[in-house]
C-alpha cells in the first residue's frame, strides 16, 4: 500500500476501553465523577494556598503548583472522551491528535519535574534547615518552577514536530481513549527510527533522571532523619514528607505499570486501562493525599469556607 499524507486524511478513530454499547454510559458516569474529583479536589488546594497567608512558603508553592498541573493533565484528555461517548462518536482531528499530544507530554513531564522540585525542597528543608529560608527565596523558587515549565514545553514541541513529518495509511484507528504519542506513531507507514530513538532517549533522561534526584533527596533525608535524637522528632520530620513521597510513589508505580502493560499485552483495553490510573486516577488522588495528613491545608480549608 503506497504511503499518503495524512494532510489528505482529517480525522484519527480512538477506540477507547470499550466498544460495548451496554458499557458506554457506566464509562460516561464513571470518568466524569473523576474528572469533577479531580478538578474540585485540586482548586481546593489551590484556593486554600493562596488564600492563607501561613501557607505562602516553597513547599505549598510547588503543591499548587502541581495541582494546576494535574488538573490540566485530565482536562487535555477525559473531556474529549466523554464528548465522544456522548455523541456516539470515536473522531478526533488530525490538529485535535497533535494538540492532545503536545499538551498531555507537556503536563505529564512538568508534573515529574515539579515533583523532583519538591524533593528537592524537602532535602533542604530537613538536611540545611538553618539555611532553608536562603536558599529556598521566593527567586529561587519562581525560577524553578519557570525551568519546568519550558523544560517541558520544548520537549513537547520536538515530541510534536518529529510527529508531523510522518506519513500515514489508511489504518487511523488508535488503541487508546486519546492521542497518545507512541500509539499514534505506530500507525505510520513511513520511518519512524528517528522518533522512537527521540522517545527512547527523553524517557531516559525526563524520566530516570527525576527519578535518580529524588531517590538521591530521600537518601539525604532518611540519613538526617536518622541522626535525630528524639522519635518526636524523627516523626515530625517525615510526616513533612510522607505525603510528598506517597504521590512519587503513585505516580512512578502507575508509570511504570503503563510501560509493563503495554510490553506484556497487545490489548489496546489493558494499555488504555494502565494508562487512566496515571493520567486519571492519580492527579485525583494527590488531593486526598495531601489533604488528609496535613493539619495546615485542613485549616486554610476551614478558613476558607467558614
Amino acid at each position: 500500500m503506497e504511503p499518503g499524507n495524512l494532510t489528505g486524511v482529517s480525522e484519527f478513530l480512538l477506540l477507547g476501553f470499550s466498544e460495548e454499547p451496554a458499557l458506554q454510559p457506566l464509562i460516561f458516569g464513571l470518568f466524569l465523577s473523576m474528572y469533577l474529583i479531580t478538578v474540585l479536589g485540586n482548586l481546593l488546594i489551590i484556593l486554600a494556598v493562596s488564600s492563607d497567608s501561613h501557607l505562602h512558603t516553597p513547599m505549598y508553592f510547588f503543591l499548587s503548583n502541581l495541582s494546576l498541573v494535574d488538573i490540566c493533565v485530565t482536562s487535555t484528555t477525559v473531556p474529549k472522551m466523554l464528548v465522544n461517548i456522548q455523541t456516539q462518536s470515536k473522531s478526533i482531528t488530525y490538529a485535535g491528535c497533535i494538540t492532545q499530544i503536545y499538551f498531555f507530554s507537556f503536563f505529564v513531564v512538568l508534573d515529574d519535574i515539579l515533583l523532583t522540585v519538591m524533593a528537592y525542597d524537602r532535602f533542604v528543608a530537613i538536611c540545611h534547615p538553618l539555611h532553608y529560608t536562603v536558599i529556598m527565596n521566593p527567586r529561587v523558587c519562581g525560577l524553578l518552577v519557570l525551568v519546568s515549565w519550558i523544560t517541558s514545553a520544548l520537549h513537547s514541541l520536538l515530541e510534536s514536530l518529529l510527529l508531523l513529518r510522518l506519513t500515514f495509511c489508511t489504518d487511523l484507528e488508535i488503541a487508546h481513549f486519546f492521542c497518545e504519542l507512541s500509539q499514534m506513531a505506530q500507525l505510520a507507514c513511513s520511518d519512524t527510527f528517528l522518533n522512537n530513538m527521540v522517545m527512547y532517549f527523553i524517557t531516559v533522561l525526563l524520566g530516570g533522571g527525576p527519578l535518580i534526584g529524588i531517590i538521591y533527596s530521600y537518601s539525604k533525608i532518611v540519613s538526617s532523619i536518622r541522626a535525630i535524637p528524639s522519635a518526636q522528632g524523627k516523626y515530625k520530620a517525615f510526616s513533612t514528607c510522607a505525603s510528598h513521597l506517597s504521590v512519587v510513589s503513585l505516580f512512578y508505580c502507575t508509570s511504570l505499570g503503563v510501560y509493563l502493560s503495554s510490553a506484556a499485552t497487545h490489548s489496546s483495553h489493558s494499555s488504555a486501562a494502565a494508562s487512566a490510573l496515571y493520567a486519571v486516577v492519580t492527579p485525583m488522588l494527590n488531593p486526598f493525599i495531601y489533604s488528609l495528613r496535613n493539619k495546615d491545608i485542613k485549616g486554610a480549608l476551614k478558613q476558607f469556607f467558614g
